[in-house]
């Protein structure tokens, strides 16, 4: 028997776009729809009243995930995305705002618990301030981390190296030290194809190379019959092998014929006495007879 939900296998978006906007109001900067899905992008100030409404008025129950984008060239260079879940409507949203390094944003965290790890982690890649969270800490780097690794900006390997020091015995860190130099993120598509040469394509540009010289005779080589027949000759012809004619010495003689061994004495096996044989006892002898008229 099939089972029926209250709530809709999806909520079409049509009209969804004029009707949340009419909500937001003059906090709202645009709306469009991209890739299916709805994109408010709000003022930095309204964020918490945005969502708050969305929240209580509009079923946007979930708050799935808080992102950051960063883009160098802007006046605020970072976008905090907010995406939403309505678990009655089946439907998702996104909500968006802009800051700078300077500019904090309002904390969401009374809203959603979750917000605290998730403006932590944006503050800890971006630098993105976050205006009230009550514990607003690095949560994926180390402690004493300089930077943000998620900034177009940030150089590839750091400015810092983590090394353990044999002489200090304990956990130092050093300025990064490379033999050769990463290239500059210049924000070009490759298949576009730079301004600029690259190092290596400048040999692309130069004349292609004189002929190779060819010989016209094999003496200009040094070959030839006299060389084939040195190159034939054996180095070994006056080694003791050569001169034995290459016959090999004969076998040993087989040893199943070979007398056994007297039996060892005692229980030691790898002492000189226990390989020694046992020595027949001494025979006794005889009285000596006493002569007639020796008394």
């Amino acid at each position: 028997m099939a089972t029926l939900h209250s709530a809709p296998r999806f909520t079409l978006i049509d009209g969804l776009k004029d009707t949340l906007s009419g909500v937001i109001g003059n906090a709202l900067v645009e709306a469009r729809e991209e890739h299916g899905e709805l994109l408010f992008h709000v003022k930095r100030g309204e964020i918490e009243n945005v969502l708050r409404t969305l929240r209580d008025n509009h079923e946007y129950q979930q708050l799935m995930e808080i992102a950051g984008v960063d883009y160098p060239s802007r006046d605020e260079r970072f976008e905090i995305v907010y995406m939403l879940l309505s678990v009655t409507k089946n439907n998702r949203i996104m909500v968006k705002c802009t800051a700078s390094e300077e500019t904090p944003v309002p904390t969401v965290t009374t809203l959603w618990p979750n917000a605290g790890w998730l403006e932590r982690e944006v503050f800890d890649m971006y630098g993105v301030l976050f205006d009230g969270n009550p514990d607003l800490r690095r949560i994926l780097t180390d402690y004493g981390f300089e930077g943000h690794p998620f900034r177009k900006d940030f150089p590839l390997t750091g400015y810092v190296e983590l090394r353990y020091s044999e002489d200090e015995k304990r956990v130092v860190y050093e300025p990064v030290e490379l033999a050769q130099d990463l290239r500059q993120f210049d924000f070009m598509s490759p298949w576009e194809g730079a301004d600029y040469v690259l190092p290596g394509d400048e040999k692309a540009d130069m004349p292609p190379i004189d002929e190779p010289k060819t010989t016209e005779s094999p003496k200009q080589t040094g070959a030839g019959a006299k060389t084939d027949a040195k190159a034939a000759e054996k180095v070994s012809a006056d080694a003791p092998a050569e001169k034995d004619g290459g016959k090999d010495s004969p076998p040993p003689k087989p040893t199943e014929n070979r007398k056994s061994r007297a039996k060892r004495v005692g229980k030691t096996t790898d002492t000189a006495k226990a390989t020694k044989p046992k020595k027949k006892p001494a025979a006794k002898r005889k009285p000596a007879a006493k002569k007639k008229g020796a008394e």
